[in-house]
C-alpha cells in the first residue's frame, strides 16, 4: 500500500549561539534521519519527551520548515513540487494551543472559510459567498458546533470548543493528511476525552491519516495503530501500538511505559521510572544517545550508536541490546 506521507533520512539542523556571553554559534540536529511512512487511513503515533524533536517535524511534514538532509514525499511526489495551495489541499495541522492558532481579529467562520478558499482557487472554481456559508456551516455542526457561531470571534469560545473551530478549519478543504501536533495538551481532561472522540469520528467519516503527536501515552494508545518512539532526534522505536504496550523493545521506550499512569493496580510499581534528563542536542553523548540514562548499558553502547534494526515483521528498535 502506497504511502500518502512519506519521509526519507529527514535531518533538520538550526545554528544556535552557543550562550549570552559566547558569540560563537554551533549546530544543533533537532532532527536526525528519520524515515516514517503513513498509510492511508491510520493513525501513526509520535511519542517522545519535550525537545525530541516532534514538533519540528510536524513542521516540515507539513512544510513548514524544509528539512536540512532527506525527502519528504506526499503523494508520492516530493512534498516542495507542490504548491502551497496544492498542498494545504491535501495535508493540514492542527496545533497545540487552539487560542494562539486562530487570528483574533476573525470570526471563526473567515477563518473556517480562508482554506477552503484557497482550495477553491487552486483548483479554478471559486465559490460564491452562499457555497462558502453553507459548506462552513456544514462542517461546524459535523465537529459539534452550530451554523450560527459562524459570526463569533475566538475569544467568545472555550477551549474545547476552540479546538473544534481548529480541527473544522484543518478539515474543510478535506485534506487526506493531518498532522495533530499535541492537539489536546492545552485542553482539560474531560475535554480532551471530547476532542479525542471527534477526531476518530472525523477519521472514520471522511478517510482521513493521521500523524498524531503527543507525550502523553494513554492519548498515543487511544489514538494509534502504530507508534514511533522518538529521543534526541531520532526514532529508537517503532511498532503496533499493540506490540509497543505489550513487548516495548527499547529502554526508553520501557521507562516511558514505566512513568505513565497504569489502570491495572496489580501492574504498579513493577518497572522503576526512568531517571536523569534528556542529553543537550548541543552536545549529544557519544554512542548510543541513550545510554547515560540507560540502566542496561554496556560499553559497547557508549562507543557505538546502533541502527534501527527490525526485529519482527512491523517491530523495529534502535538498540545494541533489546529488552
Amino acid at each position: 500500500m502506497e504511502a500518502l506521507l512519506e519521509m526519507k533520512g529527514v535531518s533538520r539542523e538550526f545554528t544556535v549561539r552557543r550562550g549570552m556571553f559566547d558569540p560563537r554559534s554551533a549546530s544543533v540536529k533537532a532532527v536526525n534521519d528519520v524515515s516514517l511512512a503513513l498509510r492511508p487511513g491510520e493513525t501513526l503515533g509520535l511519542v517522545g519527551e519535550s525537545g525530541c524533536g516532534k514538533s519540528t517535524l510536524a513542521r516540515m511534514a507539513v512544510g513548514l520548515l524544509p528539512p536540512s538532509a532527506g525527502s519528504i514525499l506526499l503523494s508520492g511526489r516530493e512534498l516542495s513540487a507542490w504548491t502551497p495551495l496544492e498542498r494545504a489541499s491535501r495535508i493540514q495541522m492542527v496545533f497545540q494551543d487552539p487560542f494562539s492558532s486562530l487570528d483574533p481579529r476573525q470570526t471563526v467562520g473567515a477563518s473556517i472559510a480562508e482554506p477552503l478558499m484557497l482550495a477553491a482557487r487552486a483548483s479554478g472554481r471559486p465559490l460564491s459567498r452562499a457555497e462558502l456559508r453553507d459548506r462552513v456551516g456544514d462542517i461546524l455542526v459535523r465537529v459539534g458546533l452550530q451554523p450560527e457561531h459562524f459570526a463569533r470571534y475566538p475569544h467568545e469560545f472555550s477551549g474545547g470548543q476552540r479546538q473544534r473551530v481548529a480541527v473544522a478549519r484543518a478539515l474543510i478543504a478535506r485534506p487526506g493528511v493531518l498532522v495533530c501536533d499535541e492537539p489536546v495538551s492545552a485542553l482539560d481532561a474531560s475535554v480532551q476525552a471530547q476532542a479525542l472522540n471527534l477526531l476518530k469520528d472525523m477519521q472514520e467519516s471522511m478517510g482521513l491519516s493521521y500523524l498524531f503527536i503527543s507525550h502523553d501515552l494513554g492519548v498515543i494508545g487511544f489514538m494509534s495503530d502504530r507508534v514511533a518512539v522518538m529521543y534526541l532526534g531520532r526514532i529508537v522505536e517503532l511498532a503496533s501500538s499493540e506490540e509497543l504496550f505489550k513487548h516495548a523493545a527499547h529502554p526508553y521506550a520501557e521507562a516511558l511505559l514505566a512513568a505513565a499512569p497504569s489502570r491495572d493496580p496489580s501492574r504498579r510499581g513493577e518497572r522503576k521510572p526512568l531517571a536523569g534528563e534528556m542529553p543537550s542536542p548541543l552536545a549529544p553523548p557519544p554512542g548510543c544517545a541513550f545510554h547515560p540514562r540507560c540502566p542496561y548499558a554496556k560499553p559497547l553502547c557508549r562507543e557505538l550508536e546502533p541502527p534501527l534494526v527490525e526485529l519482527e515483521a512491523g517491530h523495529a528498535v534502535r538498540c545494541h541490546f533489546p529488552l
